[in-house]
């Protein structure tokens, strides 16, 4: 995996940053909708990545059973996490994520937008993609080419 490399010596060094939306993928993952609204429950107790990450390694374990024993074995308040994953309340995000990834022609994940930000600070050009998992030598050499163009 080439997060953690990525990480170290561009998100870490303030080089760049990493924005992640969600895009379940429905049509092939029944179950992905759900597990997405599972993280951002877990995020609203601090506990995202943990459970993005638990989610990721064990795809087969995405039932609502599943789901909430992701939650347990992470230390999730299991009330706070019931009520707000019965709710919806992350769902409208999740889905203005998948809209939008729709709108830009994303169809499938990884998909990595690489950009600047533009001068009001809130929105980002998008100049690169880089689609499915690739090695770090090629996320880095496209790194290297924005931030060599941005000086």
């Amino acid at each position: 995996m080439t997060l953690p490399e990525i990480d170290r010596d561009y998100i870490k060094t303030g080089k760049l940053k990493y924005v992640f939306h969600d895009l379940p993928l429905e049509s092939i993952h029944k179950q992905a909708f759900k597990a997405h609204e599972a993280a951002h429950c877990a995020g609203d107790q601090g506990k995202y990545w943990e459970m993005h990450d638990r989610i990721f390694a064990q795809q087969n374990k995405l039932r609502p059973q599943d789901l909430s024993q992701h939650a347990e074995s992470i230390g999730l308040d299991m009330t706070a996490f019931g009520t707000c994953l019965s709710s919806g309340k992350h769902s409208a995000a999740i889905r203005a994520d998948v809209e939008e990834a729709d709108r830009v022609g994303i169809r499938g994940t990884p998909t990595f937008l690489l950009g600047r930000t533009g001068p009001d600070g809130a929105t980002v050009e998008a100049v690169e993609i880089i689609r499915g998992a690739q090695p770090y030598s090629q996320f880095k050499q496209a790194f290297e080419r924005l931030l060599t163009a941005k000086e």
